[in-house]
């Protein structure tokens, strides 16, 4: 079995407080998490040992449907959620961590997105691992860019 790690970082342009409570809500995923067209069953705030479900994208057409369990969480500092159903990937560990900045004045927040798995299948595995791992990188630096819109069109729209 191979194990391996995948990380992404990006710098969100609002304050710590208002990334937590978007991603705190796991009914909110599919606004956001690129992989993700529907949220199927969630119990709203994040709560350890709690589950959700999501239909997701995987590689080209292909869908599945997972289901996460909420393992940890630090407020407005890490969260970390474990998800099953995407084979050949297992023992699928999701984490979040966020980071307070100062630029020119501003709150900004800095988001470390990082997904670590297994897959088994011998030197099948690591080239599978070689065709989707790309993937997976554009698609978290996509779902913090998404994160990012999104949080920036609800602050316009409550300063309006």
């Amino acid at each position: 079995m191979n194990r391996f790690l995948v990380a992404e970082t990006a710098v969100i342009d609002a304050p710590l407080g208002r990334v937590w409570d978007v991603v705190a809500r796991t009914d909110r995923y599919a606004e956001w998490v690129a992989g993700a067209i529907e949220v199927t069953d969630h119990h709203g705030i994040a709560t350890v040992g709690k589950t959700y479900a999501e239909r997701n994208r995987t590689v080209g057409p292909l869908r599945t449907d997972s289901v996460w369990t909420v393992r940890e969480i630090e407020p407005f500092r890490r969260r970390v959620d474990t998800g099953t159903g995407f084979a050949p990937l297992q023992d699928v560990v999701n984490t979040f961590e966020f980071h307070p900045l100062q630029r020119d004045g501003r709150e900004m927040t800095e988001m470390l997105y990082q997904v670590e798995y297994v897959i088994g299948l011998g030197p099948l595995g690591m080239l599978l691992d070689s065709i989707q791992q790309p993937a997976m990188r554009a698609g978290m630096r996509r779902s913090m860019a998404n994160l990012d819109t999104l949080l920036r069109s609800e602050a316009s729209r409550t300063a309006s």
